[in-house]
């Protein structure tokens, strides 16, 4: 049998096999991003997954740079995700929520009062945000004052606090993509000349914060991150990326962390400025903990990963999102589903749980 199909013990977690569903924006959220009844379906359909990370969560109001993007913020949203986590465990599943803030690649369309979206530095990315409306070019940001910064930590508390009521399992940090962690950390978007910036300790220290306050929460055996060292998406760089997220998985691994999910620079990443050369095999060795990765991984080349030993479990995207069966279809070798393009950000079930099992 293929070690992508033996089991794996991450933290406190048992998983039956090391094919993971990768955390995926779907825009399905409704109303006041409140989790639905069709996404319940949606990952309740999945729960075969060794593990499902949730689709990226945000934290507050003010976290919010996407239309229909579910949060973790109020009552309301502990009651839709509890649909959720209630139908993935009834057929035996596990389910991480993914933990959440924009930062800069937000838009006043998103914020409260058409503020300013906030960042480490007042430093406008290059690009373009869909308000839901209008495709605008991301505006110059607000940086944090210092004040400002244990707010942001106790944001993520309280979503981690509510993600515990909803009945997840654990929570992922996002700190990947170019969202606000990733900001604080790297040197291309933090120019702050306090503790928060300057050396690689100073910007990983939020990072740093925010999981020793989710560990508060869940325990460390329950808690992972989401990490792309090599990344370019939403206007990121790092002047020495290979120090930066060595230094801080070092870190993360004397916090016993559950795990770390450190996503590889892909051909597609490289056409687009993505840095190779730094990614989950080169880091591997700063890491003690599991170490999960993602970015285009078929069965073979997620067999290969894990034989080498740089990865302990793959975490598969668009793969999961057409094949809600994935795992037996790459352990029997069965055809994979078409994925729907047009349907990846839209709204309701076509593209989303109308995507069939294979036969028995």
């Amino acid at each position: 049998m293929s070690s992508l199909f033996s089991s794996l013990q991450v933290g406190a977690v048992s998983l039956p096999n090391r094919v993971l569903m990768a955390p995926l924006t779907r825009c399905r959220a409704e109303g006041a991003n409140v989790p639905t009844d069709l996404m319940a379906e949606y990952y309740g359909q999945r729960a075969s997954a060794g593990l499902i990370i949730s689709e990226a969560t945000t934290v507050s109001p003010r976290g919010h740079g996407y239309p229909n993007t579910p949060g973790i913020y109020t009552a309301e949203h502990v009651v839709g995700w509890k649909k959720v986590t209630a139908a993935v465990h009834a057929k035996g599943g596990r389910i991480f929520l993914q933990l959440w803030h924009v930062g800069r690649v937000s838009h006043p369309a998103f914020q409260l009062n058409g503020e300013l979206p906030i960042a480490p530095s007042a430093i406008q990315p290059k690009g373009q945000v869909w308000t839901g409306k209008e495709m605008a070019d991301y505006v110059t940001p607000r940086a944090l004052a210092l004040a400002e910064i244990p707010g942001i930590v106790a944001e993520y508390v309280k979503g981690a606090r509510l993600a515990k009521e909803a009945g997840f399992d654990g929570v992922e940090i996002h700190n990947a993509n170019g969202y606000l962690l990733d900001q604080f950390l790297r040197s291309g978007t933090n120019t702050r000349t306090d503790g928060y910036g300057g050396s690689v300790a100073a910007r990983a220290r939020l990072t740093l914060e925010v999981a020793s306050a989710c560990i508060s929460i869940w325990g460390s055996d329950r808690v992972g991150i989401r990490l792309s060292p090599g990344g370019v998406f939403n206007d990121m760089s790092d002047a020495n990326p290979t120090e930066t997220f060595g230094y801080l998985l070092r870190e993360l691994s004397k916090l016993e962390i559950a795990y770390a999910h450190v996503t590889r620079v892909t051909a597609q990443d490289i056409a687009h400025g993505a840095v190779s050369g730094v990614g989950p095999k080169e880091l591997r060795k700063d890491f003690k903990g599991v170490l999960i990765t993602a970015g285009g991984f078929d069965r073979a080349q997620g067999e290969q990963a894990i034989a080498e030993g740089w990865a302990d479990a793959i975490a598969y995207g668009v793969p999961f999102l057409s094949n809600p069966d994935l795992p037996r279809r790459l352990q029997e070798n069965l055809a994979l589903n078409t994925p729907d393009e047009s349907t990846f950000y839209a709204s309701g079930a076509k593209g989303y749980t109308d995507y069939p099992n294979a036969a028995k």
